[in-house]
């Protein structure tokens, strides 16, 4: 009996292996589409993330804002 069991314990473990190694990794693409379907219009995005259609003056003024601050933050604390 107790081989019966553990012979029935082993095949739900070498199912269960199998069966993970059968599942297949997404493409990026895909897994944004997926999460793009799921939100709502009203939500934002993630907090670090720009909106594509963004033109590129605004990136960099933001990115010469976000250094001109850590240079001030560096010499507060150097000081």
């Amino acid at each position: 009996m107790k081989r019966l069991v553990a012979l029935a314990v082993g095949a739900f473990g070498v199912r269960a292996l199998v069966r993970r190694r059968a599942r297949t990794i997404e493409p990026a693409d895909e897994l944004r589409e997926r999460l793009a379907a799921t939100r709502t219009p009203d939500e934002p995005e993630a907090p670090g993330t720009t909106a594509r259609d963004e033109p590129l003056d605004g990136v960099e003024a933001r990115r010469a804002d976000v250094h001109a601050r850590a240079r001030s933050t560096i010499d507060e604390l150097s000081n």
